[in-house]
């Protein structure tokens, strides 16, 4: 299954090289319209599947479709192949200028991996799909398998809009297992061009590092663990601690803690209005009713967690709801010193689920401590005072280098979908150090590599690099934008 699906693929990357962007919107809002056509009942069957509420997942499958649009929009417009023209300069002294012309080119096929946490938005149709079919990639997916009986739904919706606009059949494959073979046999296959995940450490580096070994390596990106810590200053905490409590409470407990942007580190200096701030949120947390989670894996890893990090030196059992299902998870938070933190690299470790970690500090000098001392994560959040704002640019700046989105006086979670989003940051937030983003139009370029034409004849260049400019593209024309002819 996998030789075929990666034959098909390659047979099609050539014409799927050559499509239009209008071709490409039209196939990905098929989908998207597809996806919306049927909407109950794929929220129904992933509700079996994933004890997710329906609500959760009719806003996820309005996600996915707009994304669907967002990067089919992206790819009809053409900007993201950043189009440079440098024309000849035959009579330059002492040596002619050649012409070079430039732009981004797909890759080929494009191996996707479908999370466990969004079985729509990050899955079958979701946002790696959609971008790699919008940069002119062939896509084969490799199904969760929490939810299969979803994503074979969603996976024939694609083919259906694949027959109906026309398109090769390698353009999209879907292939499932129960384990790590068929995954394993996709990455390491000599067709596979990418690969794009969503999901542990352990399990994003075991892809990053079957793609190294391979005779001929491929680029992997995978986004992986986050902690995604907040800083709560004090005047924050004076202005509107109520509100804090409430807005951090919500965003740590959505989908039972089960997102990749969950806060999991909450950093404050100690006083007794923090103290009153902590002990109010502690209250919120133990008065939570328990929420099934996604997988009894996932159940299973996060009691191991959870009950190891109980038993780390210097650290206290802070909130604890009640968990009395198999499948279920009642939230679990602890809190720490500033030094014990620092000095153990295991409370740096991200939880999967309804958990996250207080450090307290002394001052506001040993909050800057603990940001310079923190891994790579997707998001870092400050949370400042009306007068502490402008105080807050080193902060600010250590946490750059840290994260991929930086947020002022929010929460991490509830991320939109823009052409300006990033949802990236360094390892191990993701496996390329935080260099691309897996949401956003700026995902199209991680499934394309650049190329250079030079000196060639108009006729021989793509549309894109012709004199003509025939679809219009916005192009660096000599160092200056330009959407006209040369």
């Amino acid at each position: 299954d996998v030789d075929r699906a990666m034959q098909l693929a390659t047979e099609a990357a050539p014409v799927w090289a050559r499509l239009s962007g209008a071709t490409r919107l039209k196939f990905l809002s098929a989908i998207a319209e597809k996806l919306e056509a049927k909407s109950a009942e794929l929220a129904a069957r992933a509700m079996q599947e994933t004890g997710l509420p329906e609500i959760r997942l009719r806003g996820e499958i309005a996600r996915t479709a707009g994304q669907l649009r967002l990067y089919g929009e992206a790819a009809q417009r053409g900007d993201w192949l950043d189009v440079r023209i440098e024309t000849a300069q035959p009579d330059r002294k002492p040596l002619p200028k050649p012409d070079h012309r430039s732009m981004f080119r797909p890759l080929g096929p494009v191996v996707v991996f479908g999370s466990s946490n969004f079985p729509f938005a990050y899955s079958v149709a979701g946002g790696d799909t959609a971008s790699a079919f919008a940069a002119g990639c062939p896509v084969i997916v490799k199904a969760h398998p929490a939810h299969p009986g979803t994503s074979e739904m969603v996976g024939r919706l694609i083919l259906h809009a694949v027959r109906e606009c026309g398109l090769p059949e390698g353009t999209f494959s879907l292939l499932f297992d129960a384990g790590f073979e068929v995954g394993q046999a996709l990455v390491q296959h000599p067709l596979a061009r990418a690969v794009g995940f969503t999901g542990s450490i352990k399990g994003g580096r075991a892809l990053a590092d079957l793609a190294a070994i391979r005779p001929e390596p491929i680029p992997v990106y995978a986004e992986m663990g986050s902690v995604n810590p907040v800083f709560i200053l004090p005047g924050a905490i004076a202005e509107r601690t109520a509100g804090l409590i409430e807005g951090l409470y919500a965003s740590a407990m959505v989908a039972v803690g089960q997102f990749c942007t969950n806060p999991g580190l909450i950093v404050l200096q100690r006083s007794p209005a923090a103290e009153q701030f902590i002990k109010g949120m502690a209250a919120r947390l133990a008065a939570t009713l328990e929420g099934v989670m996604l997988t009894p894996g996932i159940r299973k890893n996060f009691v191991a967690h959870t009950t190891a990090r109980a038993h780390q030196p210097g650290v206290k059992v802070l909130a604890q709801g009640n968990a009395t299902s198999l499948c279920s998870a009642a939230p679990v938070w602890f809190e720490t010193g500033a030094k014990e933190f620092l000095g153990n690299e295991a409370l740096s470790e991200e939880i999967f689920g309804p958990s996250s970690l207080v450090i307290w500090c002394q001052d506001a000098a040993e909050m800057f401590t603990v940001a310079q001392e923190l891994e790579g994560s997707l998001t870092a959040t400050v949370h400042a005072g009306a007068a502490e704002v402008k105080e807050q640019g080193p902060l600010v700046g250590v946490l750059a280098a840290k994260a991929g989105r930086l947020i002022l006086n929010g929460y991490p979670t509830g991320l939109e979908v823009s052409s300006a989003i990033v949802h990236g940051g360094p390892y191990p937030a993701t496996s390329d150090g935080g260099r691309s983003t897996s949401v956003g139009t700026r995902a199209l370029n991680r499934w394309a590599r650049l190329i250079c034409y030079q000196n060639f004849a108009d006729d021989l260049l793509p549309p894109e690099l012709q004199n003509a400019n025939p679809l219009g593209l916005r192009r660096l024309v000599n160092g200056e934008w330009s959407e006209g002819k040369l």
